[in-house]
């Protein structure tokens, strides 16, 4: 094993930046794990979903049928592009009644916590200092994770509450016995003994084709986010090798401003295309639930 006193500054930092505050006490990255709570994720996320709802809400309360002010018109554009997408791929008229805003909320909530990116890496670090907090290992608050989209465990259950929702409209399309029937008929369709050996491979393969939406649903939210705030952080790096006015230090300094420049506006991009993405693949999914193989 090695101690923090055999690795690298710069590999200690990112480290440190890599851990949640978490219910345990202990160093946990972004892994799945069910007997620890995330407090910084949890915060976050909930944070950001309360202010996407208090928004709308007050936009709702404010609208006006006459000339739209610049926040209104900007929900309305964002409503009008999530209703033409949810028309177009949910048949069901009174399904779109629920889905179409929660799509809108879904897209609103991953962007607004996509964007905690972009503040500073260390700001929280920073705040928690000045309030004489996090300033040992031993302190709750010496880990923070601002970014809950780059915890796999935020995506991950997100995914898993669209999952829900797959089955319930997949029951309320087919029934009850019409969902199991299909669990076990399709994709594969025979009769009398055929149906009966192919049954469990029927059942198998249904069971992990709703695994492999949910886990790729979250995941690809997840790595796109987690190796964004990765690069985020090493290019804090080069600003963290300041050893006075030389030309090495100039370089990598002048490197720094570049490099987060660039990797900051192309990193809008992401931002929104995941959001985008997370928010057509949840319509897509709840689409297919009213689809018979």
């Amino acid at each position: 094993m090695l101690s923090e006193g055999d690795i690298s500054p710069q590999s200690l930092y990112i480290q440190h930046h890599l851990v949640h505050m978490n219910s345990i006490g202990e160093p946990q990255g972004s892994i799945v794990q069910f007997n620890v709570i995330n407090f910084d994720s949890l915060f976050w996320s909930i944070l950001m979903g309360s202010l996407v709802v208090g928004l709308l809400l007050l936009v709702a309360r404010r609208a006006t049928s006459g000339v739209p002010g610049r926040f209104q018109a900007f929900v309305e554009i964002i409503l009008d592009m999530v209703d033409q997408q949810a028309v177009s791929i949910l048949p069901d008229e009174r399904s779109r009644v629920f889905v179409s805003p929660l799509a809108m909320t879904v897209f609103l909530w991953v962007l607004i916590m996509n964007s905690l990116d972009f503040l500073p890496v260390d700001l929280m670090s920073k705040i928690f200092n000045i309030m004489g907090l996090g300033l040992s290992h031993n302190d709750l608050f010496y880990y923070h994770r601002i970014l809950p989209t780059a915890d796999i465990n935020i995506p991950i259950g997100m995914s898993m509450g669209v999952l829900l929702l797959v089955i319930y409209y997949s029951i309320r399309s087919k029934s009850l016995v019409g969902f199991i029937k299909g669990m076990f008929t399709s994709p594969f369709h025979s009769k009398g003994f055929g149906l009966l050996f192919l049954a469990p491979a029927n059942f198998a393969l249904n069971v992990i084709e709703y695994l492999a939406k949910t886990v790729s649903l979250g995941m690809r939210l997840f790595g796109n986010m987690f190796a964004g705030e990765l690069i985020f952080m090493l290019i804090a790096l080069l600003g963290g090798s300041w050893t006075g006015l030389n030309f090495m230090s100039c370089s990598l300094g002048f490197a720094h401003i570049l490099a987060g420049s660039l990797w900051a506006m192309f990193h809008i991009l992401i931002v929104v295309l995941q959001a985008f993405i997370f928010m057509m693949l949840t319509l897509v999914y709840i689409g297919q639930a009213y689809e018979s193989h």
